[in-house]
């Protein structure tokens, strides 16, 4: 507003300066022609100032340095300023469109594209870059990104669940699910567990779920927690429970693989870091396949990206296309693996050596050639809920569980019929 200010006092001291000068001449056209030259002069000046793009975010000091140092080569012409901000979907919710409160664009996980899309507060990202431009994404992220055929998120990284292993309590990690089963029968004792997971957290689960045909929801975002495959996966996992510790929660089963009394975990790269710090000499394996499908455990792909309101796309498009074409390229990706261990959403950039050269990386893109892209739509918000209800019955209280199947899928369908 201040820099608007002084364009137009800077106008208006042109006109005031040529009105004076033709008092002092004869002839009008002398006057027009001085009054056009400063209205030119003010044009270019106020075409050339630069537009400030601000990114609100909540990932890691080191992701957004990395990403600050990328968009500053944007400079002078876009200035990118990152803003930490905490409770992101509520504050979306809060300020929706607003020009006077809302950023322009920001960084997050894909999970929750659906929600914003349907409140209208979000422009999709092939407004700025074309279908072309993209190619090179992994198409989990792509897949991910996209709600209602509308890709709505430009993916940067990404995640999948790993298997990680302690090499000095392990030495060759399991291939099938039932040698690990037998693995944690043998070697769960003393307060030192052979398998730690959250296993009945929904977001876990799902890898043992995909991996026997069953999903939360379809592709119609339909509850499917009463299917056959949805019991026999619930039914086979339940056998690895009581091998394991009985709540299942994340502070639990980190602080144990953290402090070397559980020999694996199944869990993501945001582990990774506090492995380092605690000295932990771990190994990255591929996901063990379930003896009896023939499937690996296919966990769910979350995708981290920008978004772009579209308030902003209307006044700044041409600052906000060019912020996204910078993170399209290749030495943002490499960056980030280096800096943060991200797994780059650009397929050309695992041709870097730097990336083709750090294990965890290229277990998760070769997970994510078949990990299932979580859903994106509004109905998880009530089968997030549903699901773990099922699981804890299950897994910790010994419910039955096609009763409890049944009855999450009753909970479920009720609570989205809710919705409407």
């Amino acid at each position: 507003m201040k820099r608007k200010t002084r364009i137009l006092a800077s106008v208006l001291a042109l006109c005031m300066a040529g009105t004076s000068l033709a008092g002092c001449q004869s002839g009008g056209g002398t006057s027009s022609a001085a009054s056009a030259k400063a209205s030119d002069a003010a044009s270019s000046k106020a075409a050339a100032a630069p537009t400030t793009i601000t990114i609100w975010h909540s990932a890691e000091a080191g992701i957004i340095k990395c990403l600050q140092t990328e968009l500053d080569k944007l400079a002078p012409n876009v200035t990118v300023k990152f803003e930490r901000k905490e409770n992101m979907s509520d504050a979306l919710k809060l300020i929706g469109n607003d020009p006077s409160s809302a950023p322009d664009m920001y960084l997050w996980a894909h999970d929750k594209t659906g929600t914003f899309a349907q409140m209208g507060i979000l422009s999709p990202v092939t407004d700025f870059v074309s279908k072309d431009e993209l190619a090179d994404l992994l198409p989990v992220t792509t897949t991910a990104s996209t709600y209602q055929g509308q890709m709505y998120q430009l993916p940067i990284f990404y995640e999948t669940q790993m298997f990680l292993y302690n090499k000095k309590l392990m030495k060759t990690p399991p291939k099938t699910t039932d040698d690990l089963l037998k693995y944690a029968k043998e070697n769960t004792k003393n307060g030192t567990y052979g398998l730690v997971e959250q296993h009945s957290t929904a977001y876990y689960a799902a890898a043992w779920m995909h991996a026997f045909g069953a999903a939360i929801v379809n592709d119609k975002s339909e509850p499917q927690l009463n299917t056959q495959a949805m019991m026999d996966s619930v039914a086979y996992h339940k056998q690895f429970v009581p091998y394991e510790p009985v709540d299942g929660e994340y502070n639990t089963v980190t602080t144990l693989f953290k402090e070397g009394k559980a020999h694996s975990i199944i869990s993501g790269p945001w582990l990774v870091p506090d492995l380092k710090t605690s000295g932990i000499d771990f190994g990255v394996a591929p996901m063990p396949t379930v003896s009896s499908t023939g499937k690996a455990l296919t966990p769910y792909a979350g995708v981290q990206g920008l978004f772009v309101l579209k308030n902003s796309a209307e006044g700044k498009k041409d600052a906000v296309t060019s912020v996204l074409r910078q993170l399209l390229k290749t030495d943002v990706g490499v960056s980030l693996a280096k800096a943060a261990s991200c797994a780059p959403a650009n397929n050309k950039c695992y041709s870097d050596a730097a990336v083709s050269s750090n294990e965890m990386l290229m277990t998760m893109k070769k997970t994510a050639e078949t990990a299932v892209a979580m859903p994106n739509t509004p109905e998880m918000d009530v089968m997030w809920d549903a699901t773990e209800t099922m699981l804890a019955a299950v897994n910790k209280n010994k419910k039955d569980i096609k009763t409890e199947c049944e009855s999450a899928q009753k909970k479920a369908l009720e609570g989205i019929q809710s919705m409407k």
